[in-house]
């Protein structure tokens, strides 16, 4: 018996939005001004977006009224593909974090062409990769202290957002600390007080045109010391 390999993630992002650009080809993009939504909770709304340009946030609100960001999505890449579920009802709001211009898919197309592309497999795969990634941060919340999620969190968008150079991450989008405070589960005093402590200790930067740096070994470090 043959076992194909496993394609990385980032060739089945790139072949995804190689076959929604395609399949998107007639269709219209349009713009989400800055701070408007483009779906809220308890919306009915059966599409797949494709970010052509700009970010979007998805928060979830809590049963006390809290809000929850959930997660940052930038150029290039696929958000609201939980419309599969509970028959397009949203549980999460989609809000621009900046001017986005973005394209839309109905689910039911968005499946066809997973099928037509042989793509579904890795779909599947890539909600899988999802769901861990859910389960890391729900242990994250559960074994780490606030400064050491704050940490994790920073390496995480770093990762995402930045280009790396020998020396740090650079982060050029600008988050503010009640986003992170969002993110990290913890007050945003709180977030500033760790910040602060966090470039005191040289593990982050601001330059002048306010980017965060991040000092990807000192960061991981400390964090790995601290457990």
């Amino acid at each position: 018996m043959m076992i194909r390999p496993i394609p990385p993630m980032n060739h089945f992002r790139e072949r995804l939005r190689e076959v929604l650009q395609y399949e998107m080809r007639h269709t219209g993009a349009f713009i989400v001004r800055k701070h408007l939504n483009v779906y809220a909770s308890g919306d009915h709304d059966e599409m797949v977006y494709l970010i052509e340009d700009g970010k979007i946030t998805q928060r979830m609100l809590s049963y006390g009224g809290k809000q929850c960001l959930l997660a940052i999505y930038t150029t290039g890449e696929l958000f609201g593909e939980l419309c599969l579920v509970e028959n397009g009802e949203r549980k999460e709001t989609a809000t621009a974090m900046e001017d986005t211009i973005l394209k839309s898919i109905p689910c039911a197309h968005f499946l066809l062409r997973l099928r037509q592309t042989s793509l579904l497999e890795e779909f599947i795969r890539y909600l899988a990769m999802r769901i861990a990634d859910q389960q890391q941060a729900i242990a994250n919340f559960v074994t780490m202290g606030s400064e050491q999620r704050l940490g994790k969190t920073l390496l995480q968008l770093a990762k995402k957002f930045s280009q790396k150079d020998p020396c740090h991450l650079c982060i050029r989008q600008k988050i503010s600390h009640e986003e992170l405070s969002e993110m990290v589960g913890t007050t945003r005093p709180r977030i500033s007080q760790f910040m602060r402590r966090f470039r005191e200790l040289g593990l982050i930067e601001m330059t002048k045109e306010h980017h965060l740096l991040i000092k990807e070994e000192p960061l991981r470090s400390y964090l790995a010391n601290g457990d």
